[in-house]
């Protein structure tokens, strides 16, 4: 993401950000323009604190604190550190036989814990660990390094990972909703996180229920919410994949919360295209499911995700963003407006996950799991070249049959557990872009209408209600 786009994307949404965000103004857009540039990092992710409006961006080696309108408030320096990949543990723990050299700490992951007061930072050195800062003056809590369960992933990729906050005290503490949050207690929130893992199964899962506690410091951060001899809150990648698939991994691009469920967006190998392939490599996206209490993941499902437009299949995921759909496009899905909708940009085809086709496309997908909404009711939105889909979390009854027993079975024997179907969740699409590809997707409700904004690779801002398309330059 670059300097250009972050600023435009905030002069344009700065007038739903107000006290969080996304928000429904009162009245017309504000014409006020902010801007936020670095010259010498590169941004890497951001989040908007619900209630203050405060923004937070992670950067190479840097985390930042700016106001609503872009001022920028604080800043924190992660890095560069003396490092080495092949370290394990890193060498802040036990000396290292490798040679440490100067490396960069790209931020992986960049999370508010309401009820800790505090933004979680991850990074990519000694191994994925995190840092804790005070969400006032990114002040360093604590960093926990010393324990396997403190190193989340050692690859370096700063698109591969994703996470969800989950609080005890009232359910979900992140995603849908808006309002004032209630009195929560520091030390009761859990994290669920998903990661690439470079290959190295025997050290990461590749997802995971950590707990939140409220020393910074304390060992026990980020254990394992739940484990026994034969399960436990995490799932790893089996030992006979990666033997038959070197290169399989599991990039999380995106993750929320809706009602009681948990959803991650993944981008994996698909090894039945790539097995039938002459050395190609083919990957397909899909869209991953649990409740948020179960701590032993029997209610893993996953299902494939795309969608279809004149014929042209989109199945490479590259953004999401989960919203709540505004009156005409909830009565356009069938959908009420307290039911949650998936906006997701999808490039072309199967292949190149790393540098992706331009022609790209945007569906709306409602959540799957959601009371009565089944598989038909599934809808996604794309746009010319490019494809953007919206889904709603709480669709699709299929995607909540697990037999427990079955799922016991499987953990036991170390099989993967992917529980679901092969069936493709399918969307409408709303609009397609074939040339300067769409890279991010944000939406917001404005009335009674569901305006969507997309980012371009090319630093272009466009503008949707399903109907008007604006272009914004960089």
């Amino acid at each position: 993401m670059t300097p250009q786009w972050l600023a435009l994307a905030f002069t344009l949404l700065q007038a739903g950000l107000n006290r969080g965000f996304p928000a429904a103004p009162t009245g017309p857009p504000t014409r006020t323009t902010s801007f936020f540039r670095v010259t010498d990092t590169s941004l890497t992710h951001l989040t908007v604190h619900r209630t203050t409006g405060d923004v937070f961006a992670g950067a190479v080696n840097r985390v930042y604190k700016l106001s609503a309108n872009l001022t920028e408030l604080r800043s924190h320096i992660t890095g560069p550190v003396e490092d080495n990949a092949k370290c394990y543990p890193p060498p802040s723990v036990r000396a290292c036989a490798h040679r440490l050299e100067s490396s960069d700490n790209v931020n992986k992951l960049l999370l508010v814990d309401y009820a800790g007061n505090r933004l979680v930072a991850c990074g990519s050195i000694w191994q994925g660990v995190c840092q804790f800062l005070r969400l006032e003056d990114l002040f360093k809590l604590g960093e926990p390094h010393h324990r396997k369960e403190h190193y989340l992933s050692g690859a370096r990729e700063a698109d591969g990972m994703a996470g969800v906050v989950v609080g005890d005290d009232e359910g979900l503490a992140r995603g849908g909703g808006g309002g004032e949050p209630k009195k929560r207690k520091k030390g009761g929130s859990r994290l669920f996180i998903g990661a690439a893992i470079d290959g190295k199964s025997e050290y990461f899962p590749t997802l995971s229920s950590r707990k939140l506690v409220a020393d910074e410091d304390s060992v026990n951060m980020f254990g394992l919410v739940y484990q026994d001899e034969f399960v436990s809150s995490q799932i790893k990648i089996p030992s006979d994949t990666l033997s038959t698939y070197p290169a399989f991994d599991i990039y999380y691009v995106y993750g929320f919360s809706s009602r009681t469920y948990i959803y991650f967006l993944t981008l994996q190998l698909d090894t039945q295209l790539t097995q039938d392939a002459t050395g190609e490599k083919f990957f397909t996206s899909k869209i991953v499911r649990m409740c948020s209490n179960d701590t032993e993941f029997y209610s893993y499902v996953e299902f494939p995700l795309g969608c279809t437009k004149d014929g042209v299949e989109y199945r490479l995921v590259q953004a999401a963003y989960k919203h709540r759909p505004g009156k005409l496009l909830a009565q356009a899905l069938g959908l009420s407006e307290d039911e949650d909708v998936l906006f997701v940009v999808f490039s072309q085809g199967q292949k190149n996950r790393a540098n992706p086709p331009g022609d790209r496309a945007l569906p709306v997908h409602p959540a799957p799991g959601q009371p009565g909404h089944e598989g038909e009711d599934q809808v996604l939105l794309p746009r010319r070249g490019q494809a953007v889909s919206a889904v709603a979390p709480q669709q699709g009854a299929a995607l909540h049959q697990h037999a427990e027993a079955d799922r016991r079975r499987l953990l036991r024997a170390g099989a993967e557990p992917a529980a679901g179907g092969m069936r493709v969740i399918e969307g409408t699409p709303l609009f397609d872009d074939r040339t300067e590809g769409m890279a991010a997707v944000a939406a917001y409700t404005y009335g009674e209408h569901s305006v969507v904004f997309v980012g371009t690779r090319s630093g272009q801002l466009k503008k949707s209600s399903g109907r008007v398309l604006l272009t914004a330059p960089d």
